[in-house]
């Protein structure tokens, strides 16, 4: 069972309406097992996948992800375009609770995870300079633009390790970088998404500012859930008005990404490895 999109969320998001969920798919990966069930069926004409970052119940920390699997799930389905959509606290005053970033730059602060398919004797070194598939943020922001929903097109996204969040200190150092938004999964998703070939973005759904912002300590637990709800809602509008723009053929940078990124000399890779990595490097290695 196929699907032309796959899309990351939070756990609420695989029952967003117009959703038809076919079949939920447990995939085994030659990484382990993702973080759930592939919900597979059809939103607005289109083929989708959606996956519950966390597992449902939100069972999984940032640091525990299978991001490998996850990624590699997707490829084994078949999508072309992986959305992408999580919570983050804001580094700017001008992006405020409940408006949507569209970041096109990553910073990596983390420090405890797998973030390759390769090695064990095969090396490939990708070019990561833009992170995201531009013509597929285009179509978020312009979703973003039809549904009504506040998005604001550019910026740094900032990841961090967690599960804690920011000091101040670390908080005011990141501001003086000029980041943009600060969450704690998206860099890995990026990274291996284009070692896959697949065209990826990412809406980071803004939920408060972080602790540097001087009524950060006014701000509950409750705010933020009630903010979570709100952005769930507005993240289901604008997906479902994204897939419907998302083209049926990707001809985009990323679905060549592997062509002159593979250094290793062919005659040297092991067969184990070449088997293992099959489902990424068959059409160059023959």
């Amino acid at each position: 069972m196929n699907a032309e999109i796959g899309i990351i969320g939070g756990s609420g998001l695989y029952s967003m309406p117009g959703f038809t969920v076919e079949k939920e798919l447990f995939l085994e990966t030659p990484w382990g097992k993702p973080s759930d069930a592939y919900m597979v069926g059809e939103l607005n004409g289109r083929r989708v996948a959606f996956l519950a970052r966390h597992g449902r119940g939100h069972k999984i920390s940032p640091t525990e992800l299978n991001f490998r699997a996850n990624i590699w799930g997707f490829k084994m389905l078949g999508a072309d375009w992986i959305l992408s959509l999580s919570a983050v606290g804001s580094l700017k005053e001008e992006h405020k609770p409940l408006d949507f970033v569209i970041p096109d730059q990553f910073f990596d602060r983390t420090r405890h995870r797998a973030d390759t398919f390769f090695g064990d004797g095969l090396v490939a070194h990708i070019s990561f300079a833009d992170p995201v598939c531009e013509e597929l943020a285009d179509i978020l922001y312009r979703a973003a633009q039809t549904v009504g929903v506040n998005a604001k097109k550019g910026g740094t996204y900032l990841c961090m390790e967690g599960p804690a969040f920011s000091t101040k200190a670390e908080s005011n150092v990141y501001r003086s970088w000029g980041m943009d938004v600060i969450g704690m999964t998206n860099l890995q998703e990026a990274k291996l998404a284009r070692e896959a070939e697949l065209c990826y973005s990412t809406v980071a759904m803004v939920t408060d500012y972080d602790c540097w912002h001087p009524e950060h300590d006014a701000v509950t637990v409750n705010d933020i859930i009630a903010n979570l709800v709100k952005n769930a809602e507005n993240a289901t509008k604008l997906v479902a008005e994204a897939v419907k723009l998302i083209p049926k053929e990707c001809h985009a940078k990323a679905k060549s990404a592997l062509a002159h990124a593979l250094i290793t000399d062919r005659k040297a890779i092991n067969e184990e490895t070449k088997q293992k990595l099959s489902l990424l490097v068959s059409k160059y290695l023959g």
